[in-house]
């Protein structure tokens, strides 16, 4: 948590003082909030093009007036990892947007990825202060991607002091969010971190889930790069569990460990046809198009494109499913969600632009069974028609089946994404642990510690699947606790 006092402190800065007085605060507030530039949706729904295009300098230097650089910011606390909000926004209103970049690197190690996968809306921007007057949050994320790409692209990209080796050896078990989060930390703390990956690719999720139009490989590179520039090692194509084991890492020398392995077990539904050619996972949909470039006709291992694709599902997932079925071609691309728009998880953002590239929403609909061909291929589902009854234990209305009310759909490619849960290759590594019913690690949710002496988790493993920012949050939380008891 960071001190209040030090807040106040760097708010009470002669610079801050002197832009509050620059514009009153009704001026501020009557400027509108900016509108993100995209890539037409007509050109994009065709390639792997950015959707979202980054603000200009312009546009940026505008957003920043309308922060009121609050006496009490509750941003901060909307921030899994705590980012300094007013003040990087504040130096991008005095036109230092290099420092900007730097205030956000003091406690994030992904920037230019949060800028763009965050739920700024539920987290940061939902606790602006401009929301309890009826208005539009400050546009916090396109801010942050805004200093974090204009860093990249101008030069020199800042790195993180750090402080002298202590000759302390941790080890760090995955590259996703956590891992990386994490890995930061400790490399700033002075300590000698390497990151096991068990893929030959660094960035976990971040490179194998999340595709291209949204958040461009090379920027999680630049990232990595700043890491690796702290000092951060990384072993890829070691999988911790077979490659190694715990007593290897013991053994050689390791006084810390995190597990930061994610949760890439995809769920099925356990109905009818499940098996035939054409029904996969989102994960192996995603990763065989993200990571091994699949969508090309000449790769090893091609992905079927589909004509008529269903993605099931509704979360974030399902939607970079769908939008890249529709990239690679499909003529009709549709998610299937088992209750109402209102209550899909995805981020509205990636709704509004799934909409505008054509893809079709079947909500209240939910599939019970596919039907395949001569050959075993799957040719069409059959779906149940849902309505909304009670409220569930999260409090969502839970679907409820209309009896008698199917309908047979004409399919050629099924994306299944209904929820991931922990490979229990890694859990079963670490003989001792204690282990949910669901797979998940249990902490202690104070430190991230687990059962085991020197042995942490976050992210995925211990969530079960969850965001970027709070993946990158326990990765913060977890280092502050290792490097208390070590």
């Amino acid at each position: 948590m960071i001190d209040p006092e030090y807040l106040k402190t760097l708010r009470n800065e002669p610079w801050r003082e002197a832009l509050r007085q620059r514009m009153k605060n009704r001026e501020r507030t009557a400027i509108p909030r900016v509108k993100m530039p995209e890539l037409d949706a007509g050109i994009r729904s065709h390639n792997y093009g950015e959707v979202n295009r980054g603000l200009s300098p312009e546009q940026a230097l505008r957003e920043s007036q309308r922060c009121l650089d609050c006496p009490d910011p509750q941003c901060i606390a909307g921030c899994p990892v705590e980012v300094n909000i007013p003040k990087f926004i504040k130096n991008i209103e005095r036109n230092d947007f290099p420092e900007a970049a730097r205030t956000l690197k003091e406690t994030s190690a992904l920037p230019a990825v949060c800028g763009r996968v965050c739920p700024q809306e539920k987290q940061c921007e939902s606790r602006c202060i401009y929301t309890r007057m009826g208005k539009e949050a400050v546009a916090i994320g396109y801010m942050e991607r805004f200093a974090a790409d204009f860093e990249r692209e101008s030069g020199p990209v800042s790195v993180p002091g750090r402080a002298a080796s202590n000759g302390t050896k941790i080890a760090v078990i995955g590259s996703g969010p956590a891992g990386l989060s994490f890995a930061g930390d400790m490399a700033k703390y002075g300590y000698d971190v390497c990151v096991f990956e068990a893929l030959h690719e660094i960035g976990g999720v971040l490179k194998y889930g999340i595709p291209e139009f949204r958040l461009p490989n090379e920027i999680v590179d630049v990232e990595i790069a700043g890491l690796q520039q702290m000092g951060v090692t990384f072993v890829t194509n070691c999988i911790v569990g077979k490659t190694l084991s715990c007593e290897d890492l013991h053994r050689e020398g390791f006084k810390g460990i995190f597990i930061a392995s994610g949760a890439g077990l995809p769920n099925f539904m356990n109905i009818p046809g499940e098996n035939l050619s054409g029904v996969l996972s989102s994960n192996e949909y995603l990763t065989r198009v993200n990571l091994m470039g699949a969508y090309k006709r000449e790769a090893d291992t091609p992905v079927f494109p589909g004509k008529k694709v269903a993605v099931i599902g509704g979360g974030n997932t399902a939607m970079d499913s769908v939008r890249t079925a529709r990239r690679l071609g499909a003529e009709q691309a549709m998610i299937v969600y088992r209750r109402s728009e209102k209550e899909m998880p995805a981020r509205v953002e990636e709704i509004k632009h799934a909409r505008e590239e054509g893809i079709l929403f079947m909500n209240l609909y939910n599939p019970v069974e596919y039907i395949g061909d001569e050959t075993g291929r799957v040719k069409q589902m059959v779906l149940q028609k849902m309505e909304l009854g009670a409220p569930d234990a999260s409090g969502r209305r839970s679907p409820v089946a209309i009896a008698g009310q199917t309908e047979t759909v004409d399919v050629d490619l099924v994306v299944v994404s209904v929820g991931v849960s922990p490979n229990p290759l890694v859990p079963r590594a670490f003989a001792g642990l204690d282990i949910s019913r669901w797979g998940t690690i249990v902490i202690d949710p104070d430190t991230l510690q687990t059962a085991l002496p020197g042995v942490y988790a976050g992210g995925d493993i211990v969530r079960g699947g969850a965001t970027v920012i709070l993946a990158m949050g326990d990765g913060r939380k977890a280092a502050a606790a290792m490097r208390k008891q070590l």
